[in-house]
């Protein structure tokens, strides 16, 4: 009936005299109450989550369409992801026959350090099979020129496979200048393997033509771009699987600093040792799926060779496939073990209850807990509701900072100068929910101290935002921080 209404207007009439406009807001409208139900009876969603939604919705009846279209549905997800989860579970038993046996080489080199934070890998390794391996050293870079650098340099030391995996990889100079790299180690005989989210790779199928023709091989992840949901957030690079690199710089020239936003503080580390074997082990996995291939766990892949040092790593993955939402989990449990001190830094801070819980217990408990997050926006909604939940700690004693000298876009965490997580995921409820993310998580008081030093020397760049302060904001700003909070548990 609706179609023949439709097909049928009369002078702006229905064949039944209504409105043709009215008829359709009247179709969005039932529509919009189908979506109520099924977002309150099918699927399983975070409460805060539903409600919001809901809201949404039934306030904002054609927008609210449109916005749960692009951000809220999962009708697909299960069936989406149900058979990569699957695949993911018997691959990874593979590998996580040797847990137990790296989990007491771990307590044995390492004593009383490792011990503290045993909890946290034990946990880890039982919910995301997120091996222990205790002979990595590890570079930092906080700087995209050094990381791109040494990134490169590895790259042209291959002898046997490149595998590359970014959220974005824009089609400015440093992307060409990456896959005429990739061309040239092609063409050398090196495998190599380029995987991307389809909503971050912006480099057309022409300048790919030369990559492919040299035998190199591409992909992209859930080539669905009608939605912001389950995209690959993961910064993953693996060169003959003994040298790894894990963190938050996609392809791109504005990671150089070279971008509207200016300087961009970032975070990423490399990984020489057993721990690549994570990097690798998820590499497989995601490429599996987005490119229908069948890559084997091939010792080629997987060397058995010892690294160069002493530190225990684990990589950990979460994503939607995931019934629990585990990087930010053992960010939670990070957060409830230190002793000491626990410093963040997050572009986007929009954290849920438990995240809130464990800093405001932390700082209550006489820890220094500081949190830095950008001066400028990149997304505005998400810069306003990060502000609005800075606000709800300060009381606590949480102290929180803005980062002056460009942008921040480190997902880092460090408690006591001694466990600390480098990786994709933002402390927010994207990260934790809708996107598939990957951290490493390492417990080293040489590589601990490392990430503590670098927050305190971005102190002198920041600005602290006090309670005072922030109680004298002005009431613009608490308008935009109250519409932009409204809008923050979508997903």
């Amino acid at each position: 009936m609706i179609i023949y209404i439709l097909r049928h207007p009369r002078h702006g009439h229905t064949e039944y005299g209504m409105p043709i406009g009215a008829t359709i807001l009247m179709i969005i409208v039932i529509i919009q109450f189908f979506l109520v139900f099924v977002i309150i009876f099918d699927q399983r969603r975070n409460p805060t989550s539903t409600v919001g939604w809901v809201l949404v919705l039934l306030l904002l009846p054609i927008l609210g369409f449109f916005l749960y279209i692009f951000l809220g549905q999962d009708w697909t997800k299960r069936r989406l992801f149900s058979r990569k989860a699957e695949d993911d579970r018997r691959i990874v038993e593979v590998v996580v026959s040797q847990k137990k046996e790296l989990e007491r080489i771990g307590r044995e080199h390492h004593g009383d350090l490792f011990e503290r934070f045993l909890s946290i890998a034990r946990m880890l390794l039982d919910s995301n099979q997120a091996i222990i391996t205790n002979d990595n050293a590890l570079t930092i870079f906080t700087d995209g020129n050094a990381k791109f650098a040494s990134l490169f340099d590895a790259i042209r030391a291959a002898k046997h496979h490149i595998h590359l995996e970014y959220y974005i990889i824009r089609d400015d100079p440093l992307s060409r200048e990456l896959i005429q790299l990739l061309t040239e180690k092609a063409r050398q005989g090196v495998e190599v393997r380029l995987l991307a989210d389809s909503l971050g790779m912006k480099v057309k199928k022409k300048g790919l033509q030369e990559f492919e023709e040299a035998g190199g091989k591409h992909a992209v992840f859930f080539p669905r771009i009608f939605t912001l949901n389950y995209r690959n957030h993961r910064k993953i690079a693996v060169i003959d699987g003994t040298t790894g690199y894990i963190g938050g710089y996609n392809i791109g020239e504005e990671y150089l600093g070279k971008g509207p936003l200016g300087y961009w503080r970032d975070a990423a580390i490399k990984i020489e040792g057993m721990g690549v074997t994570g990097l690798q082990t998820r590499f497989f996995m995601d490429w599996n799926y987005a490119a229908g291939d069948h890559l084997t766990f091939d010792p080629v892949y997987f060397p058995d060779v010892r690294g160069p040092g002493k530190c225990p790593l684990q990589t950990v993955s979460s994503g939607p496939d995931a019934r629990w939402s585990l990087i930010k989990e053992g960010y939670v449990k990070l957060i409830l073990t230190a002793t000491e001190s626990v410093y963040i830094q997050t572009p986007y801070f929009i954290p849920d209850d438990s995240i809130l819980d464990a800093l405001r217990i932390a700082a209550h408990s006489g820890v220094d807990v500081r949190i830095m997050i950008p001066c400028k926006p990149d997304h505005p909604f998400v810069y306003w509701s990060t502000l609005s939940f800075i606000g709800d700690l300060l009381d606590s004693g949480v102290r929180a900072y803005t980062y002056d000298n460009g942008f921040i876009h480190a997902k880092t965490i460090v408690v006591d100068g001694i466990a600390a997580s480098v990786g994709s995921a933002n402390f927010d409820v994207r990260s934790f929910r809708l996107n598939f993310e990957a951290n490493a998580f390492f417990y080293d008081l040489e590589y601990g101290g490392q990430m503590k030093k670098a927050f305190l020397d971005d102190l002198p760049k920041c600005t602290e935002i006090t309670l005072e302060k922030y109680k004298n904001r002005s009431p613009w700003i608490k308008a935009k921080e109250s519409v932009s909070r409204l809008f923050s548990p979508l997903g």
